[in-house]
């Protein structure tokens, strides 16, 4: 059994690592501020990461799995640790600048995305405070992370617009690639870390293959049992308004994840998660007012 410190553990991505940790049988413990429901299994820590006193000093860690925003979160949490093992921080593909050769590998040059603007260049720093506290720390830079408890209104819009029976209004001719990996996916290499301990410190992670826009919609449409009607806007207006990704293609490389796990779900059977999830789950998702848009500006 591990002793394993997960941060936040209350939303999507830090509540299902610390979920499937449990499940693995790992003393989990996250550190939030008790102001969510907690998981069945895990130990809290109540306390806000830039106040902890001595809240975490007493405990000795055999992992960190760190989701922060920023420098600040990272050199706070280091300062009030006792001792630990690995650290694993959950970074992004926001710290490639958008205009960066394709697909971007790790030695690609960090600077700030003009699409992720300050959520990137905060990465950024979070991370080179990390590795310069702690050399031996890993960082993964995941695409879009998707799956059960999603709370971003992602593949849950589209499903609203199946079960809805409405037109999906997709952006030009809907041939822009999209990136995904699983959260268990990214779990499962998390594992892989913390078992075989790689000389590599920083990899991206994700799914080899990328998705076209249309052909993601058109999935998530047939697992919610609807054909869809498609609606091409060729307008010059700004794609989030009506949809729920930038008009930015990008890609990484992830031959290096590929090596130490060479098999990811299939975005199928992903997808399919994630709609039995939402069904039961609609209120925990952070809709955004799409459809308001799409009626009033585009459905006329």
């Amino acid at each position: 059994m591990r002793s394993i410190l997960v941060t936040g553990g209350t939303v999507f991505v830090s509540r299902f690592i610390a979920e499937h940790f449990v499940a693995l049988g790992d003393d989990v413990y996250v550190l939030n501020r008790n102001t969510r429901e907690q998981s069945a299994g895990v130990h809290l820590i109540n306390a806000d990461r830039h106040a902890l006193a001595d809240s975490l000093r007493h405990i000795h860690f055999d992992a960190v799995i760190d989701t922060g925003y920023t420098a600040k979160d990272v050199e706070l949490l280091l300062n009030g640790m006792g001792s630990y093992g690995n650290y694993i921080f959950i970074s992004s593909s926001a710290v490639y600048p958008a205009d960066a050769l394709r697909p971007f590998r790790e030695e690609t040059p960090l600077s700030e995305n003009k699409y992720w603007g300050a959520y990137g260049t905060n990465k950024i720093e979070a991370e080179t405070v990390l590795l310069q506290r702690d050399p031996h720390a890993y960082v993964l830079r995941p695409p879009y992370l998707y799956g059960p408890m999603n709370n971003v209104y992602r593949e849950a819009f589209v499903f609203d617009c199946a079960m809805a029976d409405r037109s999906f209004f997709l952006p030009k001719d809907g041939e822009m690639q999209l990136q995904f990996f699983h959260i268990r996916d990214l779990c499962r290499f998390i594992e892989i870390l913390l078992e075989r301990n790689p000389s590599q410190h920083i990899f991206n992670v994700g799914n080899r293959e990328t998705v076209s826009v249309r052909n993601w919609v058109e999935c998530c449409y047939r697992i919610a049992g609807k054909q869809v009607e498609l609606v091409p806007v060729h307008d010059t207006i700004e794609q989030r308004n009506y949809f729920p990704f930038y008009d930015y293609e990008y890609s990484l490389d992830v031959t290096r994840q590929h090596k130490w796990m060479p098999d990811t779900t299939p975005l199928t059977e992903g997808l399919a998660e994630c709609f039995t999830w939402y069904r039961d789950h609609q209120w925990e998702v952070n809709k955004k007012p799409l459809f308001d848009y799409i009626d009033h500006q585009l459905a006329k």
